[in-house]
């Protein structure tokens, strides 16, 4: 029995790293500051109902095919492997910005794969997916609902939607220039028409997401209490769709409570306080970079915005903090798995390739940082 539970316990934590982690690191806080009432208010409840409501449309959106929809259209205009790559490596990029860096892997890596096997180029699969990765984590960049790290400091710091894309645009504007120079330096080759079976689901499960989304921009424009819509799509998806309900990421919802108790523990131990707030003052994206690398960038919001209010600093060095190790955005794993479950001869290439171009990509904007600064 006890090997068996061995087991399972070694498989949850496989499956679940970041959020067994942040239990572990939540439970050891309870021995600095025992439980009270007072952990009520470490929560960012605003946070959590936006991101429960958001994944939750956006899962009403893959039900309904809407993306594989889209990229199988535009993929007919595609004569040239290098228009194709083009096409898949930008459809995360764009799509990011609305639906989060995940689902923009998880919908489109995929895709990709699919799409150079039918079409013969195979050899493709290492540098689509380490670009398709990249430009996922890039181009979420730009907006508070493209990645949780962006969503959790932008609800926090009280910014404007228009202040917050116009702080990392030219950031964004930049990974897009470097994405199509390092595009335009692969071999192209003529390519025969790719087409592939991604038909529209349920027009009303569509027009329901359609309805979820608007009210979730609503929230994220400050004119509906986040509260309000997590309430009313879980309550309708309650009524109509509890499959769907119950494939929500609860996962990362539990990672975020876990890091808001450890975090809040940590910021009640006054020596830890003043230490960590002496490190991160005037240094908010060095020190944001650097926690991403070992830690991923959505825990280095988390951790570092508890003892720092400079939320510009915090919000461009969690975004690039993305970049560099496989680990920096744990989006990244979901590529790294795709390719270890397909291609496992390729996964020393991909790792490869992938440190290559994000440590590459990684210095380029932090010189632009710089240079803006």
């Amino acid at each position: 029995m006890s090997g068996r539970v061995g087991r399972m316990l070694a498989e949850a934590f496989r499956r679940e790293t970041v959020l067994c982690i942040a239990g572990i690191l939540a439970v050891i806080s309870l021995f600095f500051v025992p439980p009270s009432a007072a952990y009520l208010d470490y929560i960012d409840w605003d946070t959590l109902a936006l991101l429960f409501a958001l994944m939750a449309v956006v899962k009403g959106f893959q039900k309904g095919g809407l993306f594989l929809w889209l990229g199988n259209r535009l993929l007919r205009r595609t004569a040239t492997s290098r228009a194709m790559l083009f096409l898949l490596v930008f459809l995360p990029f764009f799509f990011s910005m609305l639906v989060t860096n995940d689902v923009a892997l998880i919908t489109f890596v995929p895709f990709g794969l699919i799409v150079l096997h039918l079409s013969g180029r195979g050899e493709l699969a290492v540098p689509l997916v380490v670009l398709q990765t990249a430009a996922a984590n890039l181009g979420s960049m730009l907006t508070p609902m493209g990645n949780p790290q962006n969503l959790y400091l932008y609800t926090q710091s009280g910014m404007g939607f228009a202040d917050l894309c116009l702080l990392m645009l030219p950031y964004v504007l930049l990974s897009a220039l470097c994405l199509t120079g390092i595009i335009l330096l692969l071999p192209s080759g003529t390519v025969s028409q790719v087409t592939m079976e991604a038909g529209l689901g349920s027009r009303r499960v569509l027009l329901l997401s359609a309805l979820g989304f608007a009210l979730c921009l609503g929230s994220i424009f400050k004119l509906i209490p986040p509260l309000a819509v997590a309430a009313v799509v879980g309550g309708f998806l309650l009524l109509t769709d509890r499959k769907l309900l119950a494939s929500v990421d609860y996962a990362l919802l539990g990672t975020f409570i876990a890091f808001f108790v450890f975090i809040g523990n940590l910021g009640a131990v006054e020596g830890f306080r003043n230490f960590l707030a002496s490190i991160l003052a005037g240094h908010e994206v060095v020190v944001s970079v650097l926690a991403s690398q070992a830690i991923s960038n959505v825990p280095a919001a988390l951790l570092l915005s508890g003892f720092s209010r400079q939320w510009e600093g915090l919000i461009v060095g969690c975004n690039l903090g993305g970049l560099g190790t496989l680990i920096a955005s744990m989006a990244s794993l979901i590529s790294y798995k795709f390719i270890a479950r397909e291609h496992p001869q390729r996964k020393g290439a991909y790792l490869v390739w992938f440190t290559l171009c994000n440590v590459g990509l990684l210095a380029v904007l932090l010189v632009a940082w710089l240079l803006l600064n």
